[in-house]
């Protein structure tokens, strides 16, 4: 079966050996996504609502590189460092997937990998062919 990736480029990719998404078939499988800004620092510290819409800025970039969109997600993750301002996250995967709800899990974890980081996101896609 055809395996089709994708990079977006962050340093992170490298240096732990992975891509942003890889299309497999039909499916595509997005890695989980941190709000890292263009030049690879933390975007928009403190903002959980900012950092989320940037998360899925990214993935459906990476999506769209490999012939999809958002349409096309039917489960998403969605890994917090406080649950408490889950209606900010909520709120940001709404606007992106309010009129195609994907399968959704919003999970509380310790930390990111830097301490500005509030959310990361990963997601799978299934395409027509």
């Amino acid at each position: 079966m055809q395996r089709q990736r994708t990079f977006s480029g962050t340093t992170w990719e490298t240096k732990a050996g992975y891509c942003r998404a890889i299309r497999v078939g039909n499916h595509i499988y997005v890695s989980g996504t941190a709000p890292v800004d263009e030049q690879g620092g933390v975007f928009a510290p403190n903002d959980a609502y900012a950092q989320t819409k940037r998360c899925l800025d990214i993935i459906q970039k990476a999506l769209q590189n490999l012939g999809a969109g958002l349409q096309t997600v039917v489960r998403t993750r969605v890994y917090v460092t406080d649950i408490k301002r889950w209606t900010e996250y909520a709120q940001a995967h709404q606007e992106c997937f309010g009129e195609h709800p994907p399968a959704n899990t919003m999970i509380e974890i310790q930390a990111l990998v830097d301490p500005a980081m509030l959310v990361e996101v990963e997601v799978e896609a299934v395409c027509e062919d």
